[in-house]
């Protein structure tokens, strides 16, 4: 079954078929960065997707229950994150199982946009 995964605040939806998981190598197939990276939408993942570093961290806006829970290793990294929220989470650990809604924070947007190795579209 199809579902939407919307970022913010590049206002983009994907409609995405899990059936067709995984995408790319970007973090856990059928992640949040997996599903960005693939429909050009650019997240920051210095460490590769391996959940070590925190630069891909995005907060849920809506559909927390529509993603797989988070482990603690990953909410060790996200608590060290800039402007980390109870709603914050990895992107490339959080796999979408429904519809869901992420802000992309504005440090990782401006790291990228000014010389980070990725460009946001």
């Amino acid at each position: 079954m199809a579902y939407k995964v919307t970022f913010l605040p590049v206002a983009r939806t994907v409609e995405v078929d899990p059936e067709c998981f995984p995408y790319g190598d970007h973090g856990r197939p059928g992640s949040v960065l997996d599903i960005a990276l693939t429909h050009g939408v650019q997240i920051e993942h210095a460490c590769g997707g391996v959940g070590a570093c925190g630069t891909c961290h995005v907060i849920v806006e809506k559909g927390m229950e529509n993603l797989s829970p988070a482990a603690e290793d990953e909410l060790d990294v996200v608590e060290n994150a800039p402007g980390n929220r109870p709603e914050s989470r990895l992107a490339c650990e959080a796999v979408v199982k429904g519809d869901v809604t992420v802000r992309i924070p504005g440090w990782n947007r401006n790291l990228a946009g000014e010389g980070g190795s990725t460009k946001v579209s």
